[in-house]
């Protein structure tokens, strides 16, 4: 990795928690640390699953339990067990959590204006541009790609939603029994894989890699999730597949895609595939692609 971008970001990172004032253990002039303020805004006003905090914030559940402890003492948070399942725990805030809550958002919009009033207006869009686009890139690397079997509880997640979108964009809708859709051993290993991605824990998007002896490699079944599009999670998803195919010695990748997928028609051809006649039967496919890899 180059040394002079992880200088730029270390740089970045420390002018950042200074100009906020994370370093401080009263924050935004409160008797409570960054920690335990970032938590009650992450509660919010319907409570949320404490299991669900830790995932959302990447937090251990040794800290985040302190975390509770002092917020709970503090009178601000209750913890009770879901009525069903005792091992669950919810967190809610109190009167005077909301209260406490409401006083660090007035707070932090003070501290926000700070750093943009001694900007003049074309200073303050660029910042602001910038932040978006940091947003942006920060949570793109947040997203994490993993391996598993088609039949996990995220895969069939992010398969349903797939279906859904299906349904609401074919003109024809769409309907799984009609389309050539591999089961679920084509996409477990030697024969095949599927990927999931999740962003804090939450399945967000979804690609299968069907590897048969006598064929090229096929995508399938590849979605990204609406709120996460931009993120360049189905060029990451194209290319670990296609480094997935080539480490099993295939040298052609094939797809095949609906017309009504305008954007993901581009993709493909962006991404190096080519248009090719037709190697299958799909009913709801009006686009066959093959791209040559594994060789340079």
């Amino acid at each position: 990795m180059d040394v002079a971008q992880i200088d730029q970001v270390r740089r970045f990172n420390r002018t950042v928690t200074e100009r906020v004032g994370v370093l401080h253990d009263h924050y935004l002039g409160r008797d409570r640390p960054i920690g335990e303020a970032r938590l009650l805004w992450e509660i919010g006003e319907q409570g949320q699953d404490v299991r669900r905090l830790r995932e959302r914030l990447g937090l251990d559940s040794g800290y985040v339990s302190r975390l509770l402890r002092a917020l709970e003492r503090d009178g601000l948070v209750t913890l009770e067990p879901h009525p069903e399942d005792r091992r669950v725990r919810t967190v809610r805030l109190t009167d005077a959590g909301r209260a406490e809550r409401a006083t660090l958002d007035r707070r932090s919009d003070e501290l926000a204006g700070s750093l943009l009033e001694p900007l003049n207006s074309a200073q303050r869009t660029r910042l602001v541009a910038a932040m978006a686009e940091v947003e942006r890139l920060l949570t793109a690397a947040t997203v994490t790609v993993d391996a598993v079997d088609p039949d996990h509880p995220d895969a069939q997640h992010c398969l349903r939603s797939y279906f859904t979108e299906l349904q609401e964009r074919f003109e024809t809708g769409f309907d799984p029994a009609r389309s050539l859709l591999p089961d679920a051993g084509e996409l477990r290993p030697p024969h095949g894989l599927f990927l999931v991605a999740r962003l804090h824990g939450e399945p967000v998007g979804c690609a299968g890699l069907k590897l048969p002896p006598t064929a090229p490699a096929e995508i399938k079944r590849m979605w990204v999730a609406p709120h996460t599009r931009g993120l360049g999670l189905a060029r990451r998803f194209l290319a670990e597949l296609e480094t997935r195919a080539a480490e099993h010695g295939r040298d052609v990748l094939r797809l095949d895609t609906n017309k009504a997928l305008d954007a993901a028609i581009g993709l493909y051809h962006s991404f190096g595939f080519q248009e090719v006649a037709a190697f299958n039967d799909e009913p709801y496919a009006h686009h066959w692609f093959e791209k040559r890899i594994g060789k340079d």
